[in-house]
């Protein structure tokens, strides 16, 4: 006997929507896949090994971004250390320890209002606060700390969307047993929040890949010079990354073939990272099963 629900006829409007959905999926897909060839089309014919592996040389007339490579490696790792431990355990007193629920909401409300704020705002801080107040100056550690702030509230709304999402019966179970909350909250909650975790980081590598507004004001310098091998004084000098040399060769120089150039490793760039970060997760979560 069938049961009712296979019984019951599909009607019009499902299938209008059904339909819909699909086309706007189909056609999200198409417009990325066509960006992305269209890119790798137009940029790939000028990556070569002198390209990815020198740097610019006005007086020879050649293009290299090794320097800017390296620049942005430098902000991406340090702006991730210190921005995702921040951002989790935010997310994690918001979600576990705080009880006022009037200045949760509030705190949440200001949040969300710095996740939209535009880019420059952090930029003209990031010059006033860290150049000139504590005389960072303009350089990539500046660089660093501006963007930290300035992806901070994407981690802390998407690990706190990710804590919620565990089911309240594994906090109750874990307290019963005896553990204590940081036990519970280390063993139970940050395992099952993990590919939310890893959601934040993907989100916050990309806008920190393609942020230029603010590293423009904060970051500045060139890359006409091959980078320190000391992480301290990369740091504390300028420098362009990526995004930055993409925006100059484009639109400043008018040579739009190199910035479709850079535009493909920018791309490279941003998906082994992410493929680098999915497989670290997935490495961590089978570490903690075990």
């Amino acid at each position: 006997m069938k049961s009712s629900l296979s019984r019951r006829k599909i009607r019009p409007s499902h299938l209008l929507a059904y339909g819909f959905i699909y086309f706007c999926s189909f056609l999200i897909f198409a417009v990325t896949a066509f960006f992305v060839i269209y890119i790798f089309v137009k940029g790939i014919k000028g990556i070569s090994l002198g390209f990815l592996t020198e740097a610019p040389n006005p007086i020879q007339k050649t293009v290299g971004i090794f320097p800017s490579i390296v620049n942005t490696l430098y902000i991406i790792i340090f702006a991730l250390l210190f921005a995702t431990p921040l951002g989790v355990f935010g997310a994690i007193y918001l979600t576990e320890y705080a009880k006022n629920q009037k200045v949760i909401r509030i705190i949440e409300f200001a949040i969300e209002t710095l996740a939209g704020i535009p880019s420059i705002i952090y930029g003209v801080f990031g010059y006033m606060f860290f150049c000139l107040a504590l005389d960072l100056k303009v350089s990539l550690f500046s660089g660093v700390l501006t963007l930290t702030i300035m992806v901070l509230p994407t981690i802390i709304r998407t690990v706190q969307e990710a804590l919620k999402a565990v089911p309240k019966s594994y906090r109750e179970g874990a307290l019963a047993m005896g553990a204590t909350k940081w036990t519970m909250i280390r063993t139970i909650l940050i395992p099952n929040s993990l590919y939310g975790i890893i959601t934040a980081v993907i989100l916050s590598t990309g806008r920190i890949v393609g942020e230029s507004a603010a590293l423009l004001l904060v970051a500045g310098g060139s890359a006409m010079s091959m980078p320190h091998w000391s992480v301290f004084k990369q740091l504390a000098s300028s420098g362009s990354t990526l995004a930055v040399e993409l925006f100059r060769y484009a639109y400043t120089r008018g040579q739009s073939e190199v910035g479709f150039s850079i535009a493909v490793v920018l791309l490279l760039v941003v998906l082994v990272l992410n493929l680098l970060t999915g497989f670290i997760g997935k490495a961590l979560n089978r570490g903690g099963s075990k």
